[in-house]
Formats: structure tokens, sequence, C-alpha cells
């Protein structure tokens, strides 16, 4: 009998965003909300006083957008039942409509939305609020990485995918720390001229760049060898960037000085640049391969 291969990625039928449109939804009113901002911005400033800083409800909303599409696109791989996955979905979407109204509304009032100076009573509250709601997206993330490291890899199960969904959320677990960092801080600074958000936006950020790899790999039809090596190693490389940027802001030091950690940080992030690339080319020889062989199928049938 054969054997089939762990990492195959030949026969999946499971869809990226497959049955989550509501997600989806969601994490594109984020992105409307960060353009609306945007906008505004253009035409009348960032400042609102006497707290107010509408380049943060920018940046918040642009990316909690991303990140619950990240988790649109993850949720039909998790294997969770449909009873289950719907309570997730709901829980996010609550989450973070809660998280988009609180961070654009108070900041438009001038107010800062996790830790006023000048709010009322009830601003003090929202924020506490807008504190447990991340806490809990927390919670939500966790239970929906739980799956992804259950379940063995088999044949059919988009393997390649899952495994470098696999490394991007224990990256975002660190990022989740920063966040709390930043909460006990609160602030982003530390030290002299340690930035937290900086570790906090590369955590995240690895929910689209490692499980790019592996559906890169997939389109690819790669190697079943090869391709978990190069998931593996550019994925690796990121963690390795992560961890340096957290000893150099633990340092209280910029990430964007040249000094060694940040270079060895920025050396990582190029090794899975590099890994991305060979990804995007075994993708376009695979396409060039299929087209010569379209072809010359098509010309012997002429004949």
């Amino acid at each position: 009998m054969k054997q089939t291969n762990r990492y195959s990625s030949r026969g999946t039928n499971r869809r990226l965003f497959e049955g989550e449109r509501l997600l989806v939804f969601t994490g594109l009113l984020g992105l409307t909300l960060a353009a609306f901002v945007a906008i505004y911005i253009g035409f009348n400033g960032a400042v609102v006083l006497p707290e107010g800083n509408l380049v943060s409800a920018f940046s918040f909303n642009a990316a909690i957008g991303v990140f619950i599409l990240s988790i649109a696109a993850f949720m039909p791989l998790s294997g969770l039942n449909p009873r289950r996955r719907t309570i997730l979905r709901w829980s996010f979407i609550q989450a973070t409509l809660y998280a988009y109204a609180v961070e654009t509304i108070q900041h438009f009032r001038g107010i800062n939305p996790r830790f006023t100076r000048t709010g009322s009573l009830m601003d003090n509250i929202s924020g506490a609020l807008f504190g447990l709601e991340s806490l809990l997206i927390i919670v939500f993330t966790v239970l929906l990485a739980i799956p992804f490291f259950r379940r063995r890899p088999s044949d059919g199960e988009r393997t390649l995918t899952v495994l470098g969904i696999r490394y991007a959320f224990i990256s975002t677990m660190i990022a989740f720390a920063a966040g709390l960092w930043m909460i006990v801080l609160q602030g982003r600074f530390m030290g002299g001229a340690g930035n937290v958000i900086v570790l906090h936006g590369i955590g995240f950020h690895a929910l689209q760049a490692l499980p790019l790899l592996g559906w890169l790999l997939e389109r690819a039809d790669a190697d079943n060898k090869r391709a978990p090596l190069l998931i593996h190693l550019g994925s690796r490389a990121w963690m390795l960037s992560i961890v340096l940027i957290t000893i150099q802001t633990i340092l209280g030091r910029s990430v964007f000085e040249l000094s060694l950690l940040p270079l060895l940080a920025g050396g990582s992030l190029l090794v899975w640049f590099l890994t991305a690339l060979m990804a995007v080319r075994k993708v376009r020889n695979a396409a060039a391969g299929g087209s010569l062989f379209k072809l010359f199928k098509v010309r012997r049938l002429q004949r």
C-alpha cells in the first residue's frame, strides 16, 4: 500500500474564508472605518482636544480589520464543529464591533479610549470594558488556535497552510503579551527609546506572513519533503526576529538603530522574505509548466 505524505497538499477541499461571510464583513468594516478616519485627518488634522488622536483610531481599526480577516480565513481549517464555530464567530464579532465603536467614537470626542485623564465616569467604565474585550479577544484566539495544535496533519487538510498557521498563532501570543505589556505601562514606550508597538505589530503580521508560505507552496504543489522545510525556515526566522526585537525593547532601545540586535532582527526578516520569494518562484514555475503542458496537449490533439 502506498504511504501518503503527512504534508501532502493535494486533494484539499477546505477553502479559506469558507462560510465566514459575517467575519469577513466585520474585518472589512474596520478597513472602511480606517479609510474614513484617514480622509477626515486629511481635511481636519489628527488631534482632537483634549486627548484624542485620530491616527491611533486609524491604525487600530485597520489592524483589527486585518486581524479579523485573518481569523475568518483560518476558521474553516480549524476542524471545529458547527456549534463551536458559530459561538466563536459571534464572540469575535461582538468584541470587535465594541472595540471599533469605542476606539473611533472616543477619539473623535477627544477622549483617550483606554487611559483617559479628563473623561467622565462613563468614559472610564467604557475604557475598562474596552480592556476586558481585549482580554476576551485573546481568549477567543487561544480557543481557535488549540484545534490547530491538537490534530495530527493528514492528507487533504491543507497541511502546509496549517503548518504556517501554527507558527502564526505562536507569534500572535507574543503580540498579545506585548499588548498587555502596554496596558501595564499605560503607554507604548519603554525606557529611553524602546517602543512596544513595534513588537506588537510584527507579532500580529505573522498572521498574514507565515500562512502565506504554506498557501503559496500549496498553489505550486511543491515537493512534499522540501515544502515543510521551507515553511519551518521562514517561520523560525520570523520568530527569531521577534525574540531579538523583544530583547531590544526590554533594554529600552529603538529597534531602528544600527546596532547588533536590530541588524540581526532585520537579517531574520530578510530570511523570511527570501523564503517567500522562493515560494512565489515555485508558483510561477508551476504555472508556466502547466501552461506549456496544456499547449503541448492541445497541439497533440490538433494533430
